[in-house]
């Protein structure tokens, strides 16, 4: 069994590292060829544009992991079974169970590693992403206007809609200038014509506006609506970069960008959020019932304060900062989030601080019962928790669902590949494409489904996996009756069955 193990994991080798190369390879030049015209356009150099495409192989190997394992088990096992192996395994006594056996193991191993990359290594590469699309999204925003759509000018507070763009020369017409920096002031430019362009130290952009007028309100004492026209005028762009610069401070991770330890931290202050939500309710409502009683309503306890956030402590959690802090050398410690280390800062209490007074009794007769508005507000705190907690736990059961799919993947495609021995490479890519194609529906819309509230999150991220796990064995268990592998064949003795299906025995004696 030893030597048949390591036999059946050599065939399945070459297959996975091809199709995993393709794969990744197919889907990066498709994401080369809708990205490429966008970047070169706002003259970035090639080293950014190299790191942004760098930067996306990640999301593809995410997707492509599984999807390799999936074409490498239907191949190799198209192939054991077309040279008649398979029958030769039967023969020599080994069964469906024992050729599983490696090819699981394996499934299993692909797995954890594939949970370990998407869990540490594709947040990481996420957020770096999603920083250097903000700060490239700062540079030239005159490539990246669209005629007739109301356009916001980073880092302004100005918006600006053309009917016409020239990207090369940067002439606009019909140009409308929409001022809201000021609470005090709204001003509405209109112009004929303009014209952009950059001052020598290419920071600033200079938009020139030809024939045009200007309509200002201020929200004074006194309201006043002021009109001027003007046959040329200038408006300076403070800080739109011509030249990319690299920003050092990192934009907020959302889900997609943490790792599964910060998402289960999330997941922890929502549910404080929801107790703090409950008691706040029962207070409300015990409150009321005192007052209807006649009786003076009890003082309300004070706030807890806000929900901490931060890395879970959980094993799984723990186990990995260790191991981090191994590799740091053991001097690192364990580091909490910036929201956790804020909140930290704005509950710690300094030694001799005076203790908070009391809240004060009820004064007699100003007892009043809780209004609809804080009752709601109260109940629509609870729902966003809930919601922001369902969308965070969804995260969390697709980073492992998405790992671990190559096991019904394999189970699935070992059965296809006995049933369908002759199926060569239609096989693999038409059976390979149509079992990832369900999975990833199914993937998408429980995803969806369980962001809405209407499924669990746990139930929506593991269908898939279930469907196709019940699929597999179904498979392999008519597989294992029929004993060898020639009543298999190709596709098409499928097709010809559901078209013209075998007719039912003939009665004895007939």
């Amino acid at each position: 069994m030893r030597v048949l193990s390591r036999y059946l994991l050599r065939q399945l080798a070459l297959p996975f590292l091809f199709g995993l190369l393709a794969l990744t390879g197919v889907m990066l030049l498709n994401l080369i060829g809708r990205k490429f015209g966008s970047l070169v356009g706002k003259g970035l150099p090639w080293s950014v544009i190299g790191e942004v495409f760098l930067l996306s192989v990640p999301f593809l190997l995410a997707m492509t992991l599984p999807l390799a394992v999936l074409a490498a088990t239907l191949y190799a096992f198209s192939q054991l079974a077309n040279d008649s192996e398979i029958t030769a395994m039967r023969a020599g006594g080994v069964s469906t169970v024992g050729m599983l056996r490696p090819v699981l193991a394996w499934a299993v191993v692909m797995g954890l590693v594939t949970f370990g990359f998407v869990d540490q290594v594709l947040p990481r590469s996420n957020a770096r992403l999603r920083n250097l699309y903000f700060d490239i999204a700062k540079k030239k925003p005159t490539f990246s206007l669209l005629e007739n759509v109301i356009n916001r000018v980073p880092p302004s507070q100005y918006f600006l809609r053309a009917s016409r763009i020239d990207p090369g020369s940067g002439r606009l017409r019909s140009v409308s200038i929409y001022d809201v920096g000021q609470t005090e002031r709204r001003r509405i430019i209109y112009a004929d014509s303009g014209l952009m362009g950059y001052t020598p130290d290419g920071r600033d952009l200079i938009l020139r506006l030809f024939h045009g007028s200007v309509e200002q309100v201020t929200s004074a004492d006194r309201p006043l609506l002021e009109h001027t026209t003007f046959s040329t005028q200038e408006i300076v762009f403070k800080d739109v970069f011509d030249q990319l610069e690299r920003s050092e401070e990192q934009l907020d991770r959302g889900d997609r960008e943490m790792t599964s330890c910060e998402l289960m931290g999330v997941v922890d202050s929502t549910r404080q959020e929801i107790r703090e939500a409950r008691a706040q309710r029962a207070d409300l409502t015990r409150s009321d019932v005192q007052i209807l009683l006649g009786r003076p309503p009890q003082p309300a306890p004070p706030p807890s304060g806000t929900a901490r956030q931060g890395p879970y402590r959980g094993a799984y959690c723990g186990a990995f900062a260790a191991i981090s802090r191994a590799v740091r050398g053991g001097t690192a410690k364990p580091e909490g989030t910036a929201q956790e280390a804020q909140v930290a800062a704005s509950t710690e209490v300094a030694p001799n601080a005076p203790a908070a007074p009391a809240p004060a009794a009820p004064i007699a007769g100003a007892a009043r019962l809780s209004d609809n508005g804080t009752v709601a507000s109260v109940r629509e705190r609870e729902q966003n928790a809930a919601r922001r907690g369902n969308r965070y736990r969804v995260e969390i059961h697709k980073k492992w669902s998405l790992s671990f799919a190559s096991i019904p993947f394999v189970l699935i495609a070992v059965a296809m590949a006995l049933r369908f021995p002759r199926g060569g490479m239609g096989l693999v890519l038409g059976g390979g494409m149509f079992v990832y194609a369900v999975f990833y529906v199914g993937l998408t819309a429980g995803e969806t489904l369980a962001d809405r509230g209407y499924a669990s999150p746990a139930l929506a991220m593991w269908s898939p996996n279930i469907v196709l796990g019940a699929l597999a064995i179904a498979g392999l268990l008519l597989v294992h009756r029929a004993g060898g592998t020639s009543r298999g064949g190709e596709f098409a003795d499928l097709l010809r069955r559901v078209r013209r299906p075998t007719p039912p025995p003939a009665a004895p004696g007939r």
